[in-house]
C-alpha cells in the first residue's frame, strides 16, 4: 500500500539528519569516524553511575520510578539551580527552570513556542544543525550572520538589524553558541558578548543561549554566558548533561524567565508528560556526589591532548588556502578547503578510504559552505586522529589534482 496519502503536508519539514545517515554508514563499516558527537567512552563515569542508580532505585524507589512534574523533579530542579550557580551562571529572582529530555528538546520547545510561521529568527552561519531543523520545524525566515574566529560578527548583525526594522521586519530572536561553537569551534569575545545584548536592548528581541560545553574548556578563555551578563531577562539559557556526564541519561534544561518556561512547560506536558524521573535522580546524585564535576574535569584531559592532536596533523596533513579555527573547548573543529572543493561531493571517496565526516553545507543557513567539513576529535583514539587527517589530507591533494 501506498501510505503517502495519509501523511500530513506538514510532515515535509522533517529531513533526516545527516549526521544520523552518516552514523549508519559507521555502523555498517569500519571507517575511522569524524562524524558524530559522541563523548569517549572512556569519559563514563560508569562504576559512579551504577552505585548511584543502585541507590536511588533502592532509597527513592517510590519517587524515582514514578511519573513526575513536567517542569521536573523539585528536589533535582533545586539541585541544579545550585550547580549553575556554582558555575558562574546568573540566576535572576524572575528565572525559573524545566528539565528537557536532552538540549534537542529544548530547541524543538523553543520553536514551538516562540516562532510563528514567517517569524524572522537569526542564528550563526554556520550553525547547529539540529537547531536549523528544529526551528524549521515552524516554518520561519531564518538569516545567518557570519562568524569568525571571536564568534558571530555582531557588526554585521547590527547592519542586519538595522536594514530590517527599516523595512518594518521585527526579530523574534537571535540563537548563538557563543562557547566553543558546534562546528565552527570558535569562542565569542567579550566585546561581541555585550554588543550582541546591547543589540537585543535595543531592537528588542531575545537571545536562546545554547552552552553544552563552557563546563569543560581547555585553554584560558572568556566563557562568561550571556546569561550572566544579561541585566533584562533577554537571555533563554539552553543547556545538557550530555556531554559533562552521558547523553544515555537525556537530561537536559531552559533556564530563563518565569513566564516563558511557563509556556513552555504546557508545550512540554503535549510532548512527553516529563523527563525520566530515573535520570533526574541519578543526575541529581552525581551533581552533589561530585560526579558530574569529576567527569567534566577527566574529559577535559583526555580531550585537550585530542584536539591537539587533530589541530596539529591538520596543520601538518592540509593543503594550502585551507583553515579552522582551534577551540577552546567542546567536541568539533570545521575546516574550510579550498573553493573548488565540494565536501559532500567528495565523501564517498573519504568513506571509500576509510574515513567519515559530516559535509559542512547543512550547517549553514543557506547551505553554502560547501567546500567545509566538520571533525569531531573526542570519539576516535589519537591514532585514528592522526591516521584519518593524513588520509583527508591525501583525498584532498587526489581532488585538486596535486
Amino acid at each position: 500500500m501506498d501510505y503517502s496519502k495519509f501523511i500530513a503536508r506538514a510532515s515535509e519539514v522533517f529531513k533526516a539528519s545527516e549526521i544520523r545517515e552518516l552514523l549508519k554508514v559507521v555502523e555498517a563499516r569500519k571507517v575511522i569516524s569524524f562524524a558524530g558527537g559522541y563523548p569517549d567512552p572512556q569519559v563514563f563515569p560508569r562504576e559512579s553511575l551504577a552505585r548511584i542508580a543502585s541507590d536511588v532505585i533502592l532509597n527513592y524507589g517510590d519517587k524515582a520510578l514514578q511519573y513526575s512534574p513536567t517542569k521536573g523533579v523539585t528536589v533535582f530542579r533545586q539541585t541544579l539551580l545550585k550547580y549553575l550557580k556554582d558555575n558562574n551562571v546568573r540566576i535572576s529572582s524572575n528565572d525559573d527552570v524545566i528539565v528537557t529530555t536532552g538540549s534537542q528538546q529544548s530547541l524543538d520547545i523553543v520553536s514551538r513556542t516562540l516562532v510563528d510561521p514567517g517569524d524572522y529568527i537569526i542564528t550563526e552561519n554556520p550553525t547547529y544543525l539540529a537547531a536549523l531543523t528544529a526551528f524549521r520545524t515552524a516554518r520561519p525566515n531564518i538569516i545567518g550572520i557570519p562568524i569568525d574566529e571571536r564568534g558571530m560578527k555582531t557588526d554585521v548583525l547590527e547592519e542586519k538589524l538595522r536594514n530590517l526594522k527599516s523595512s518594518g521586519i521585527r526579530v523574534k530572536f537571535v540563537y548563538t553558541i557563543p562557547v566553543a561553537h558546534n562546528p565552527a569551534g570558535a569562542t565569542m569575545s567579550s566585546e561581541r558578548k555585550k554588543h550582541l545584548l546591547e543589540l537585543a536592548s535595543r531592537y528588542d528581541f531575545i537571545v536562546i543561549e545554547d552552552d553544552p560545553y563552557s563546563f569543560f574548556v581547555y585553554d584560558e578563555a572568556d566563557v562568561t554566558r550571556l546569561k550572566t551578563l544579561d541585566s533584562e531577562d533577554r537571555v533563554v539559557y539552553i543547556s545538557t548533561m550530555s556531554k559533562t556526564l552521558s547523553p544515555g541519561l537525556r537530561v537536559g534544561w531552559i533556564l530563563g524567565p518565569q513566564q516563558l518556561v511557563d509556556v513552555f512547560e504546557r508545550a512540554k506536558q503535549s510532548m512527553d508528560l516529563h523527563t525520566p524521573t530515573l535520570s533526574q535522580y541519578i543526575a541529581k546524585e552525581a551533581i552533589e556526589k561530585g560526579v558530574v564535576s569529576e567527569t567534566a574535569e577527566k574529559a577535559r584531559r583526555i580531550y585537550r591532548v585530542k584536539r591537539d592532536v587533530m589541530f596539529n596533523t591538520l596543520s601538518e596533513s592540509m593543503v594550502e588556502k585551507s583553515w579552522w579555527v582551534k577551540p577552546v573547548g567542546g567536541l568539533f573543529l570545521m575546516v574550510w578547503l579550498p573553493p573548488e572543493i565540494d565536501t559532500k561531493e567528495m565523501l564517498p571517496t573519504a568513506i571509500n578510504e576509510g574515513v567519515v565526516y559530516v559535509p559542512g553545507a547543512s550547517f549553514f543557513v543557506d547551505e553554502s559552505g560547501r567546500n567545509t567539513m566538520r571533525l569531531n576529535f573526542s570519539y576516535p583514539s589519537i591514532e585514528e586522529i592522526r591516521s584519518g587527517i593524513e588520509i583527508l589530507g591525501k583525498v584532498v591533494r587526489r581532488k585538486l589534482g596535486r
